[in-house]
């Protein structure tokens, strides 16, 4: 037991080693793998090794590469300046019109493209007396329910984790369930915010906020010169508004704490004036009609389709149509992300492997209630995600909670379920990337009214997040 007990310490230290120097915690965990597998068991290099998961690899290489070239040829933006040009100009809609194209973004692949649309929501908020802490709730919420999606990061990671285990987590139930969270969360959050919003048209309050430069839903109180002449068509001020959000969102967060901003340091920015899709956008966009609609079909007839592979073929495709955005694209692979899930998860193989996993199974058992122990782990997994990164955590707990479900009395699906997106609730936190960028776009002066709401919001989810999913999944799956 002590072996076991020294393995798991180090497991824990080396997270958090990284998480607070900063470091790739992917590295740490592969180092930390080898060294206590040789040192502390008698498994050979080539055991360990063999614990990398290769699949998750060519999973979220092929995802991410082929994103990037939709992103590296323009088709994002492109789509981007589309759908805002058909967006009308009621307020009361556009935090939720955001939540769509954000949500579609972030599921592309990497979930932190969709902070593409932070600065876009922000200037329309300003523009529209839409409450800055609405729209950036509405923007981080698609982002968490985009990366849930077959095709984004966290599906990725929490249901091949899962079914590497052996446990049957459909991605579409996976993702059902995020979205609906997330969906809910969007209604808490007009209710909280956006009530003055309705029964007023943004015309309105773009006179109101130019004539006396009143703070209206807790917007900026600044003068906005912006908003002259925005009573005119919505669509028009919704296009300008949205060309150049490429450049601007090229925040210098350097590494962040989940996975690189993929898409925002992309050189394509849009252009001065809404042009058609060319030939290879409009190409772009049949592969990624036609990746999900495979994807769905496959599902439906009981195969299981490897999205990695397929997104690797329509980009080989897309190369040959045009190499320079293929080039370009290769640096764009995630292999940060690749390389922190695949040496968690080798760390983990290692622990497994020596018994330690098993030991928490006991430690488990001995808190008596399954259903408290589900609890317990959905809240810590949700207070360590508030403060690192997200995607680590995955990676980290969905292999620890097989003791729990293997002791039997909690479904599989629901707790690894649950588990997932209440590590991805608390990220509206202003220490996550998502919330600090919520603040990061802000107006100066709304910049302390955000923060604390952002911390009371996320760590409210630390608790609530655990509450709503252990009680209205885990226990409902229990019980039938």
């Amino acid at each position: 037991m002590l072996i076991q007990i020294i393995a798991l310490l180090i497991f824990v230290a080396l997270f958090a080693i990284g998480a607070v120097r900063g470091v790739q915690i992917g590295v740490l965990m592969l180092v930390g793998a080898a060294g206590t597998g040789l040192l502390l068991t008698d498994m050979v290099v080539e055991d360990i090794i063999a614990e990398f998961p290769l699949d998750i690899m060519v999973l979220l290489a092929g995802v991410t590469y082929f994103f990037a070239i939709a992103q590296e040829n323009g088709t994002v933006d492109r789509i981007i300046d589309w759908a805002l040009e058909r967006v009308g100009s009621s307020a009361v809609l556009l935090p939720a019109v955001f939540f769509v194209i954000t949500g579609c973004i972030a599921a592309m692949g990497a979930p932190l493209a969709g902070l593409v649309m932070m600065p876009v929501g922000m200037q329309v908020a300003r523009k529209y007396g839409v409450d800055y802490a609405l729209m950036g709730l509405a923007i981080c919420f698609a982002i968490g329910a985009g990366g849930f999606a077959p095709t984004s990061l966290y599906g990725i990671v929490t249901y091949s984790t899962a079914r590497g285990a052996g446990i049957d987590l459909s991605p579409y139930v996976l993702f059902g369930i995020a979205v609906v969270t997330y969906l809910i969360m969007l209604v808490v959050a007009y209710f909280m915010y956006g009530r003055s919003l309705f029964g007023r048209n943004s015309a309105a309050a773009v006179a109101s906020r130019a004539g006396a430069g009143s703070t209206e839903a807790g917007a900026d109180g600044s003068d906005d010169t912006d908003s002259a002449g925005t009573g005119s068509a919505g669509t028009d001020a919704s296009s300008r508004i949205s060309r150049g959000s490429a450049s601007a969102t090229k925040v210098a967060f350097g590494e962040d704490d989940e996975d690189e901003a993929l898409f925002g340091s992309s050189s394509s920015e849009h252009t001065g004036d809404s042009a058609p899709f060319t030939f290879v956008q409009i190409l772009t966009v049949i592969f990624m009609i036609g990746l999900i609609g495979t994807v769905v079909v496959l599902a439906a007839i009981g195969k299981d389709p490897d999205i990695g592979l397929l997104c690797f073929m329509f980009g080989a495709i897309l190369s040959l149509v045009d190499p320079k955005t293929g080039k370009a694209a290769l640096p764009k692979i995630d292999w940060s992300t690749v390389l922190l899930v695949g040496g968690i998860i080798t760390f983990v193989g290692v622990l497994q492997n020596m018994g330690a996993v098993d030991l928490l199974g006991q430690g488990a058992e001995a808190i008596g209630s399954p259903l408290i122990a589900a609890f317990v782990l959905c809240v810590v997994g949700g207070l360590v995600s508030a403060f690192a990164s997200t995607t680590g955590i995955l990676a980290a707990l969905v292999p620890l909670a097989l003791p729990l479900i293997a002791a039997g009395g909690v479904p599989g699906w629901a707790l690894i379920a649950a588990l997932g997106v209440c590590s991805a609730v608390v990220d509206v936190s202003p220490f996550s990337t998502l919330g600090a960028t919520v603040v990061a776009t802000a107006p100066v002066e709304d910049k302390p009214r955000l923060t604390r709401i952002l911390v009371k919001f996320g760590m409210s989810m630390v608790i609530i997040g655990p509450v709503a999913l252990v009680g209205g999944l885990v226990v409902p799956a229990m019980i039938f």
